[in-house]
């Protein structure tokens, strides 16, 4: 399965989860306000969308509304005050992602 993970900045959560779960799915990470934001490209690239915030889950109805029904989009309520790699987000991100089955 392709995951594509996204956060604010693609920095510190999705770039975490990307790096995680690579063993368990095919995996990508983007943000939305950054430099280069999520693409329509890769939104059509994955399977499943997994957001950091139900916010984002919003943005990505608001930017991409011909995919939004299309595709499966799950948030994992995870706030933006951790930084890359930290163990208390690696332990809250498999604690989340095991919660969603």
């Amino acid at each position: 399965m392709k995951v594509l993970f996204i956060c604010n900045q693609n920095l510190n959560r999705s770039k975490t989860a990307e790096k995680i779960f690579r063993e368990r799915f095919e995996t990508k990470s983007a943000g939305l306000y950054n430099l280069h934001p999520v693409s329509e490209k890769q939104i059509s690239w994955a399977d499943t969308i997994i957001v950091m915030e139900e916010s984002q889950r919003k943005e990505l109805a608001c930017r991409f509304p011909n995919y939004y029904l299309k595709k499966r989009i799950l948030s994992l309520n995870i706030p933006d005050v951790y930084h890359k790699n930290q163990p208390e987000l690696v332990h809250l991100l498999n604690k989340r992602m095991d919660e969603l089955g």
